[in-house]
């Protein structure tokens, strides 16, 4: 694969820390959160979908640099006091998202685009087009 996530599987320190999955989906405690993504592989490349939930456009940004793709993103939470009740509780998720990936040489770096709708960023990285050398003659002088 040409597309591996930062926090793969194939970092064993990875597998360490996340072994108590369940407490992974708390906020810690410096804000920062990792937005799950969904990486498809197609034919001409890589569809990666991240929900980024209460994130604006303007709040975004997407990133290539040496070879790593990065997403990074702000959520704001705003404290409104309920006119009807008390606030017991909230599960909204407010702060930092990042998440980054790191690119094979597979991938065209200067064709990757974006979208971002309803909540999700979607980012296409397409594969380089491997041209085969055509076969010539050599003239002999």
């Amino acid at each position: 694969m040409h597309l591996i996530p930062r926090t793969s599987l194939l970092d064993i320190d990875a597998v360490f820390d996340n072994f108590f999955a369940p407490m992974a989906n708390k906020p810690s405690l410096n804000g920062l959160f990792t937005p799950r993504v969904d990486v498809r592989e197609t034919a001409n490349g890589y569809e990666i979908s991240a929900e980024l939930p209460g994130v604006k456009k303007e709040d975004l940004t997407v990133a290539v640099d040496q070879g790593v793709l990065s997403i990074e993103a702000e959520s704001r939470f705003e404290n409104q006091e309920e006119k009807t009740g008390k606030l017991v509780r909230q599960e909204r998720r407010y702060g930092k998202f990042s998440r980054s990936f790191t690119l094979g040489s597979g991938i065209d770096e200067n064709a990757i685009s974006a979208r971002f709708e309803n909540g999700v960023l979607t980012l296409v990285a397409p594969k380089v087009i491997e041209q085969t050398p055509e076969k010539r003659q050599v003239e002999i002088h």
